[in-house]
């Protein structure tokens, strides 16, 4: 701190990772960048298939909604 009290705002970003998950039912690896937290969740609901089937559109990236819907696809033909 200065002498006149000067302080400088302190920014909270989020922690991104470059991770790269598997789809199972793509068969193929799909590289993103997410936060630990999100990764953390992934896991949690037991895979990249599955979040992306559990998890509404409006919290998912344009990217991850059209990965979605191939997901949906695939396991329609399947």
């Amino acid at each position: 701190v200065s002498h006149a009290h000067n302080k400088t705002r302190r920014r909270f970003l989020p922690n991104l990772q470059v991770a790269s998950l598997v789809s199972t039912t793509l068969g193929e690896s799909v590289r993103m960048r997410l936060c630990t937290n999100a990764l953390r969740t992934v896991e949690h609901k037991g895979g990249l298939d599955e979040y992306l089937l559990d998890t509404r559109d409006v919290n998912l990236t344009p990217e991850m909604i059209r990965l979605k819907k191939r997901v949906r696809k695939a396991q329609a033909a399947a």
